[in-house]
């Protein structure tokens, strides 16, 4: 945790980023199991990973998991469970999700057209959720920002979820957004990289530095 401020590095793929950015203070580390991503790690190679990697929260990112996938990956070790979905999910998938690794441990991503707001019957289903960048024919690693109004006015609105700001952070734009959306929660990804899931630390240095300077500022 930074100054208040907690931050999630996603996307990782090798133990030596891992090691960095736990030094960074990244407060969990996050793995794409989604095969379509340019940042995917198969299941097998995060367990030949797991026993060289700090011990911070682990988070395993995942794309509208069946119940197979995501109990092998909480039998792998992961602490929390990001999942990203289409507003047009079976609603029983959804609660399968939250009932197999329970709410706390749950992080919801719902793509959210630009009109769409979380439907209200998905927010007891988890404690976190994660807004990311909308387009349409992924699922986040877009680079490109989102909305950070709209997350500022979920945050306001449900005060009793934690609310996680992702989609096209980066050392250049970490300040407005902090100031922008009022988040407490971050996630990083493509902007402090030098190739898909490659870490630049540099850039993960300074996205540290702006966020620090930030928060201490916002404080007054």
């Amino acid at each position: 945790m930074i100054d208040g401020i907690r931050f999630k590095v996603c996307g990782l793929s090798s133990h030596v980023d891992a090691d960095f950015a736990d030094r960074c203070g990244a407060d969990y580390l996050g793995f794409i199991l989604y095969p379509k991503s340019p940042r995917y790690i198969p299941l097998e190679t995060f367990r030949a990973m797991a026993k060289f990697l700090p011990e911070r929260r682990w988070v395993a990112v995942m794309v509208e998991p069946s119940l197979a996938e995501l109990s092998a990956a909480q039998d792998a070790g992961f602490d929390f469970f990001q999942i990203h979905f289409n507003l047009s999910i079976d609603p029983s998938l959804l609660q399968g999700w939250s009932q197999l690794v329970t709410r706390e441990k749950l992080w919801l991503a719902p793509k959210l057209p630009p009109a769409s707001d979380v439907p209200a019957e998905q927010l007891t289903l988890a404690r976190h959720f994660l807004l990311d960048t909308f387009h349409a024919d992924g699922f986040g690693g877009s680079g490109k920002t989102g909305d950070w109004s709209k997350f500022a006015r979920h945050r306001t609105a449900h005060p009793e979820h934690t609310w996680i700001l992702a989609g096209g952070l980066s050392p250049d734009n970490i300040g407005e957004a902090l100031r922008s959306s009022g988040t407490k929660f971050v996630d990083v990804n493509s902007g402090v990289e030098a190739a898909p899931g490659v870490k630049d630390h540099a850039k993960l240095k300074r996205f540290v530095l702006e966020l620090h300077r930030t928060a201490e500022a916002m404080r007054g």
